[in-house]
């Protein structure tokens, strides 16, 4: 049975800089419109993710809700009326094999790093290896492709443009890498999942 977030077209996330507020935002959007799937909970450093799927119309209207309860705690947000199903399997961590190139896009918050990997995967034939999303990133968010270096180069200008304004780190496109650093990461990109 497929999970719920594979069964609809929209999804938005909201990250918010105050526990309390975003779950008071969660609750309002769970009470506007009827989504599909929602998930709140709390992430490094201190922050609370929601995330909602469904129809389009109704995860724009529960968006919309969440932003009015909790004006001036929402950090970021990302709302996809189309979602790239790429970017659905890296969400409930489906990881991927590295191939001719690797592309990396890393921001300072993961609604920006599920908008940069929504742009790249549907702007150039890449696959997403993985996505990782504020847990041991001190709330950062980082997305990885890999594909031939044209279109790792492709993906990685559209995913940084898509980026938030104010929330772009750093982007890189390593043109053949290390077998040592791919199996790393073919493992996973956290530290201690490699010992």
């Amino acid at each position: 049975m497929p999970h719920p977030l594979q069964n609809f077209p929209a999804l938005a996330l909201l990250e918010f800089e105050s526990i309390a507020a975003g779950y008071l935002a969660a609750d309002a959007m769970a009470k506007r419109s009827p989504v599909a799937h929602i998930v709140a909970g709390t992430v490094q450093p201190g922050r609370l993710l929601v995330l909602l799927s469904g129809g389009v119309a109704e995860v724009e209207e529960a968006a919309a809700a969440g932003r009015a309860a909790a004006a001036g705690s929402l950090l970021d947000e990302v709302l996809l009326p189309a979602v790239h199903p790429g970017v659905v399997g890296g969400l409930l961590g489906k990881r991927k094999s590295i191939g001719d190139a690797l592309g990396i896009v890393e921001s300072r918050s993961a609604a920006s790093a599920i908008h940069a990997a929504d742009a790249g995967l549907k702007g150039a034939d890449v696959v997403l290896v993985e996505l990782r999303l504020s847990d041991g990133l001190a709330g950062k968010g980082v997305c990885f492709f890999t594909g031939t270096i044209s279109a790792v180069e492709t993906a990685v200008e559209l995913a940084s443009a898509a980026v938030s304004p104010g929330h772009f780190l750093h982007a890189v496109v390593i043109p053949q890498l290390s077998p040592d650093i791919a199996a790393n990461l073919g493992n996973h990109s956290h530290f201690a999942q490699n010992l």
